[in-house]
């Protein structure tokens, strides 16, 4: 018995050393397919080997000896759903840090600096991070608004709502524990402000800025669905770069639908070339691509 057991064990460390048959065309295609209907992105020919790489890591991690017996797993088996959350959250890049966009994060600064005091002494600003990651970014934004509500004199009247598709990494972003690689460039005074030692060689945001964020899962295939409405800032940021020309402008119509008028609308730079989505305002630093929401007497 020892023995056979012995002799199923070096099977399967041998399987788990082989190497992955290459993806075939009608392979590939098939998984093209399934992750632009799920979540709209799309994957060019070019990032084949991406896919590979990250589907044989997880068919390794659970056994799985090929493209299409995984694939009939993720779209049929018992445990669907839960397989297909971990694998998303492997095919989405997640690499970011905070103040990742300097020019973008000095615009929201400026937007805000600029707004009538009375408007924000009686109305709590909104802002929402779609395509959140690990956090980084609404809790940047989070340090902004703060920092100028204490530049203005006024109360810290605002919240912050980051999203994104992988439960995993909304599960990192609200507990809250970064590297100190993360804060690599960042103000000196800022990190002493709004970071503290954690665990394990760790920083924790401190628990002033973690209260005014909360996280939700949110596919952007299902803008028509969220909760969000009258954002006074939306930063959308190295997500559209993901999905094709035509979905990227329905996104971002979706987007705009829930500004408030003369919320602002904050994209990656290249994300959206030679379309003015409509109500919109181009602002004028072209280092920047964002757009004011126009009042209804603007139209």
């Amino acid at each position: 018995m020892a023995q056979m057991h012995n002799q199923l064990s070096a099977a399967e460390g041998t399987w788990a050393l082989r190497r992955l048959p290459d993806m075939d065309e009608a392979q590939f295609n098939q998984w093209q397919t399934l992750l632009e209907h799920r979540t709209g992105m799309t994957l060019t020919a070019d990032r084949r080997s991406f896919l590979e790489t990250n589907l044989g890591i997880r068919m390794r991690e659970i056994g799985c000896s090929s493209y299409q017996a995984y694939y009939e797993k993720i779209v049929s088996g018992p445990d669907a759903i839960r397989e297909w959350a971990t694998l998303v959250d492997r095919l989405t890049v997640q690499e970011t840090r905070f103040f990742r966009d300097a020019d973008a994060f000095r615009l929201v600064a400026d937007y805000v600096l600029t707004r009538p005091r009375e408007q924000l002494r009686k109305r709590a600003l909104e802002a929402w991070s779609v395509g959140c990651s690990t956090g980084e970014e609404p809790y940047t934004l989070a340090m902004i608004l703060n920092e100028c509500m204490n530049q203005l004199a006024l109360q810290p009247l605002f919240g912050v709502t980051g999203s994104d598709i992988s439960q995993p990494a909304i599960e990192k972003a609200r507990l809250g524990q970064y590297s100190a690689r993360k804060l690599l460039g960042m103000d000196e005074d800022l990190k002493a402000r709004y970071f503290r030692p954690a665990e394990r060689n760790t920083v924790e945001i401190v628990n002033s800025i973690r209260e005014r964020v909360c996280f939700a899962r949110l596919n952007v295939m299902d803008l028509g669905k969220a909760p969000m409405h009258g954002m006074n800032i939306i930063f959308c940021q190295n997500l559209l770069i993901y999905f094709r020309r035509w979905r990227r402008r329905d996104i971002v119509k979706r987007l705009a639908e829930r500004l408030a008028p003369g919320g602002l609308l904050v994209l990656g730079q290249g994300e959206l070339t030679d379309w003015q989505p409509p109500g919109l305002q181009r602002v004028p630093p072209e280092h920047v691509l964002a757009w004011i929401k126009r009042q209804p007497d603007e139209e």
